[in-house]
């Protein structure tokens, strides 16, 4: 009974789905809806694209996969109707960011499942606790990966999963840019190298998962590098410091100058 229910399950209008173009006719294209067991929708030339359209395969073929709306349910039927030229960029991008998280998931469960042993129903379970708190299953092994497995400890699950769940989180690549620039200093006074140093140790760290840190580069130069997981961050961390340490050079009566470097994209294991 649960299966026949399964294979009744429809789309709601306005949903964006994920589908595949079976085959391609003079009037539209036929699809399947790859979320919904693979069941059949239609595509109509007049929902494909603006304007008058003489050849269909340059905007769909055969065996693509294309994000498409669906406009219109037959819940009778079990007929589906579906729209190319209504999905917005935002959506299109959206779905497919969607797609590639529950791909991502499913590898890293069935991780989980393997490691420990578990039936579907358990993995199951496992998804529903991490969905409480995210929007994705995938979303919580990047929480770990980003900010470590104490994002996690909150959940109501069994620390065999969780250390499991922090196992498979360490696969993931954090994409992070580096903002990057010299600085020039320098103090007249006694102690002055020691007012440097203790005014640069207080700076290597940052907020919002932003890094930075200072090395020594020499008399008077010091490089400090931001790194963040996007240009914003970087730099609102970055230009705090540097005001910070500008602020607290020239308390203590020194000379401060700035200079920036070219910044940088870069990934590192999570």
């Amino acid at each position: 009974m649960a299966a026949a229910d399964e294979v009744q399950r429809l789309p709601e209008e306005g949903e964006i789905v994920i589908t595949t173009v079976k085959e391609v006719t003079g009037h539209g294209a036929y699809v399947t809806l790859d979320e919904y067991k693979a069941m059949t929708g239609f595509l109509h030339i007049s929902e494909i694209a603006t304007g008058w359209i003489r050849n269909i395969e340059r905007y769909v073929r055969p065996k693509q996969k294309v994000v498409l709306k669906v406009i219109r349910v037959n819940r009778t039927r079990g007929e589906v109707d579906t729209s190319l030229k209504q999905v917005s960029g935002e959506e299109r991008k959206s779905k497919l960011i969607e797609v590639k998280k529950n791909e991502k998931a499913n590898a890293f469960m069935d991780f989980v499942k393997s490691k420990l042993k578990l039936t579907d129903q358990q993995v199951g379970e496992i998804e529903e606790k991490i969905l409480q708190k995210y929007d994705y299953v995938y979303d919580a092994f990047e929480a770990v990966a980003r900010k470590g497995p104490e994002t996690i400890q909150n959940l109501d699950l069994a620390p065999e999963v969780k250390s499991a769940i922090e196992e498979e989180s360490n696969k993931i690549q954090i994409p992070q840019v580096e903002v990057r620039g010299v600085m020039e200093i320098s103090s007249k006074r006694p102690d002055g190298i020691e007012i440097i140093k203790n005014t640069l140790t207080g700076v290597e760290s940052g907020k919002g998962g932003a890094k930075a840190a200072v090395t020594y580069v020499g008399a008077p130069r010091y490089r400090i590098v931001v790194a963040a997981e996007n240009f914003k961050v970087a730099e609102k961390n970055m230009n705090n410091a540097v005001e910070k340490i500008r602020a607290a050079v020239e308390k203590q009566h020194g000379t401060f100058n700035f200079m920036r470097e070219e910044s940088k994209k870069s990934h590192q294991p999570g």
